[in-house]
């Protein structure tokens, strides 16, 4: 893979999103997002969090949460959601965009792809129309790994991911097509809205 700047990858896509979050209107903050249970404002709480956490604060949050980090990142995600407005939301995101988070025992390609997966889970589910730079969302999927399916629970036996926007596929047997972006939410286990993708499989990670 030819050499990419991700700090400055990372850094164009929390401007990005940060610009877009701006113009939202105030009801679509409580509106659903691909991550079950979070809205828009707990989406972007998260998202910022490290801004605000540092790793001691995190660790008693995972004491607390008995070692359960999905927990853990619920639980500071609802707080900060009530606690911070979205103007302290966006403003959090487009303030450190050249912040040098990593998630634990990530890199900042991992950083990367929380960002970008977590923008979509906004964008997607709300309708709105944005297509991530194939430069950010190419990296992300060749980094793929069995490790990474696992953890988010998909199972892609038999099915071949191919992406019809990117000299890219994935995987063996029945092809899921659709936009490099849509099957990158597909690896991390979202449901996508009903016509984004095709194939034989697609029913099977598509939302009624």
């Amino acid at each position: 893979m030819t050499a990419i700047d991700v700090p400055a990858l990372v850094a164009g896509e929390r401007r990005e999103l940060a610009a877009l979050l701006a113009g939202l209107p105030a009801a679509a903050w409580d509106g659903p997002t691909l991550c079950a249970g979070w809205r828009v404002r707990e989406v972007v709480a998260h998202m910022t969090a490290p801004y605000r956490h540092g790793l001691p604060k995190f660790l008693l949050a995972m004491l607390a949460a008995r070692g359960d980090v999905n927990r853990a990142a619920d639980r500071l995600a609802r707080r900060d959601a009530a606690a911070l407005s979205p103007e302290q939301l966006t403003a959090s995101l487009r303030d450190n965009a050249g912040h040098p988070w990593q998630p634990p025992g990530g890199d900042r390609l991992a950083a990367l792809s929380h960002d970008v997966i977590h923008g979509l889970d906004i964008t997607v589910a709300q309708g709105i129309e944005r297509t991530v730079p194939l430069e950010r969302v190419r990296p992300i999927l060749e980094a793929t790994t069995p490790k990474a399916l696992r953890f988010f629970g998909v199972d892609l036996t038999g099915i071949q991911l191919r992406a019809d926007d990117l000299d890219w596929s994935y995987g063996s047997g029945a092809p899921l097509c659709g936009s490099a972006q849509d099957l990158l939410l597909v690896m991390c286990g979202r449901s996508l809205p009903a016509g984004r993708l095709r194939g034989e499989p697609a029913d099977r990670f598509s939302r009624c």
